[in-house]
């Protein structure tokens, strides 16, 4: 588990399962992932999701506000896997937050101590952040932490429809979040 002032990001435990689908499957939080899943898809990423903490001992963990215990989504880590990606294989930060846990530093206080954990546990060379050129949040909160885009490592995603490509990345090195 890890510990910021107001957060703890934990393991995924089955019970989740219900609070991020009420919480995260929702039209504003899923705009840019494919829009509001069936309950069985969003299961199966909870499931994923436990699988890769067991198997590489990192994942995108649940978030957690210490002050009530209430889920607000999850950030973290896992290996990028994209199709015809440069960046297969590197460290991937990621985050999801219900909507309203916006707009309280709760997704920059998780990625910090996500990437601290990154370059301090992994020793990670870098780490990149996956996002479309529309979802200005997301890679507002990429640049507010460091990360600067690289347009060479963006990449067409078969997986994604026309509207939601290309995939657009944004890296830091160990060196610059030091």
């Amino acid at each position: 588990m890890i510990e910021t002032e107001r957060l703890r990001l934990r393991n995924w435990r089955e019970a989740d399962s219900a609070a991020f689908h009420e919480h995260c499957n929702r039209a504003a939080v899923m705009r840019w992932l494919g829009g509001v899943q069936p309950r069985d898809r969003m299961d199966a990423v909870v499931e994923r999701l436990i699988r890769l903490q067991e198997e590489k001992g990192h994942t995108f963990w649940v978030v957690e506000r210490k002050e009530d215990d209430a889920f607000l989504g999850f950030c973290g880590l896992k290996i990028a896997n994209g199709r015809d990606s440069k960046v297969t294989g590197d460290v991937e930060i990621g985050w999801r937050l219900r909507e309203d846990a916006w707009g309280k530093g709760y997704a920059k206080e998780a990625a910090a101590a996500s990437l601290d954990f990154a370059f301090d546990e992994l020793k990670a060379q870098r780490v990149v952040a996956l996002t479309v050129d529309g979802n200005a949040a997301s890679w507002g909160l990429m640049r507010r932490l460091g990360m600067t885009r690289c347009e060479d490592l963006d990449y067409v995603d078969p997986d994604w429809p026309d509207e939601m490509n290309p995939t657009i990345v944004y890296v830091l090195g160990a060196d610059e979040w030091r």
